[in-house]
C-alpha cells in the first residue's frame, strides 16, 4: 500500500487516541461551578449548547475543576505552552484560530506551565509547546513540539471522533455568556507565507510548500515554525508516492546505499519509531566518506526539527552525533 503522509500523531512526540482512560470521572471539586448545557444527557455526557464566556480560555491549577466538568459537555483542548519558548508562543495563535473554526465543536484552554506546575505534571509536559485534550473529565495525550495546520487538523478530527463515541458532543456558545464578560483579543491571523505553504500541503503539493517555507527562511532566519515546517514537509515529499514495503526492500538490498538507508528512517520516524530512526543514522555515520557523514549530518538536524528540538528524546541523540563529528 501507498505510504500515507504522516498524520500529526507521528511527526511530533506521540499522539494516542486511545489513551483516554475508559473509567467514570472522579468527582470532580467545585463542580457545582461548572457549564450548565441546554441540551439532553448521552451515555454520561451533554449534549446541547453550552454557554462559556469565550472559545479560548485561560486554565491555571485553581480553575481547572471547572474545565474538566466543561469537559462533560465539549471537548477541552489544552495547550501547555511558556513565554521562553519560542514555537510555544508561535503555535498557540494558530490552534487559537483552528478552535475558532470549529465554531464551538471545541474550547481551548492555554495553560502556562511555569505559573501551573500541577497541570504541568498532570499532563506530563516534558516540552513545550505539548497538546492534549479532555473528554468526559478524562486526558487523551495528542502531541508535541510544532505541525503544520492541516496535521493538527486531522488531529482535532479524530478528537472529535473520539468525544462522540463518549457522547460528548455538545456545542460551546461564547454568545451565551452573561453580559459584561470581557472577550478575549483575537489573535493576529498567520503570516501570509505560512498560510501558503499550509494551503499547499492541503492540496499535496509538498514542492510549492517546501518553496514558500524556504523563501520565509531567507527573510527571517529565525523564523522557527518555518524552519520546523520546512523539515516536516521535505520528509513528507520525500516519502509522497512511495510504499512501505518498497522502502524497506531497497533498503534490504544495498545496505550500502545511503540514499536508501536515509528513506528508512524517514519511514521509522514517520511511523513513530523515532529512537529506531536516530540509532539507525547514527550507526551508519561512521562507515561513511566525508560527504556522507554530512548527508547524515544534515538529515539528523532535520529529524530533529520534525521531533521538535524540545522532545527529551533528542538531546541524547544530538550528543551522540556531536561526538561522532568531533
Amino acid at each position: 500500500m501507498t505510504v500515507v503522509p504522516p498524520a500529526g500523531a507521528n511527526l511530533r512526540g506521540a499522539v494516542d487516541l486511545s489513551s483516554l482512560v475508559n473509567r467514570p470521572p472522579a468527582p470532580v471539586p467545585g463542580s457545582g461551578h461548572g457549564a450548565h448545557s441546554t441540551g439532553t444527557v448521552q451515555g454520561g455526557a451533554v449534549a446541547g449548547t453550552v454557554p462559556v464566556p469565550n472559545l479560548v480560555l485561560e486554565g491555571t491549577d485553581t480553575n481547572f475543576a471547572e474545565l474538566l466538568e466543561l469537559s462533560k459537555f465539549v471537548p477541552v483542548i489544552v495547550d501547555l505552552w511558556a513565554q521562553w519558548s519560542e514555537p510555544a508562543t508561535q503555535l498557540t495563535p494558530v490552534i487559537e484560530n483552528l478552535i475558532r473554526e470549529y465554531n464551538g465543536r471545541f474550547v481551548l484552554a492555554t495553560v502556562d506551565i511555569d505559573t501551573n506546575p500541577q497541570l504541568a505534571q498532570a499532563f506530563q509536559a516534558t516540552s513545550v509547546p505539548t497538546l492534549a485534550a479532555v473528554i468526559n473529565g478524562q486526558p487523551v495525550q495528542l502531541f508535541d513540539g510544532v505541525l503544520p495546520v492541516v496535521q493538527i487538523r486531522e488531529v482535532f478530527e479524530r478528537v472529535l471522533e473520539l468525544a462522540a463515541q463518549h457522547g460528548v458532543t455538545g456545542v460551546a456558545d461564547a454568545a451565551e455568556a452573561p453580559a459584561g464578560e470581557p472577550a478575549e483579543p483575537v489573535e493576529p491571523e498567520l503570516p501570509p507565507h505560512h498560510r501558503e505553504a499550509y494551503d499547499a500541503i492541503d492540496r499535496g503539493d509538498y514542492a510549492a510548500a517546501i518553496d514558500i517555507y524556504k523563501l520565509a527562511l531567507a527573510r527571517d532566519p529565525r523564523d522557527a515554525m518555518a524552519t520546523a515546517g520546512l523539515a516536516q514537509v521535505s520528509l513528507l515529499g520525500r516519502l509522497q508516492g512511495k510504499t512501505i514495503a518498497e522502502v524497506r526492500s531497497a533498503a534490504a538490498a544495498a545496505p550500502d546505499d545511503l540514499e536508501a538507508q536515509l528513506l528508512v528512517a524517514d519511514l521509522d520516524l514517520s511511523g513513530g519509531h523515532i529512537e529506531d530512526a536516530f540509532d539507525r543514522l547514527l550507526g551508519l555515520f561512521p562507515g561513511q566518506d566525508a560527504a556522507g557523514k554530512n548527508m547524515i549530518r544534515q538529515r539528523m538536524l532535520e529529524l530533529f526539527e520534525v521531533v521538535g528540538t524540545d522532545d527529551p528524546r533528542v538531546p541524547p541523540a544530538r550528543k551522540r552525533l556531536t561526538a561522532l563529528l568531533y
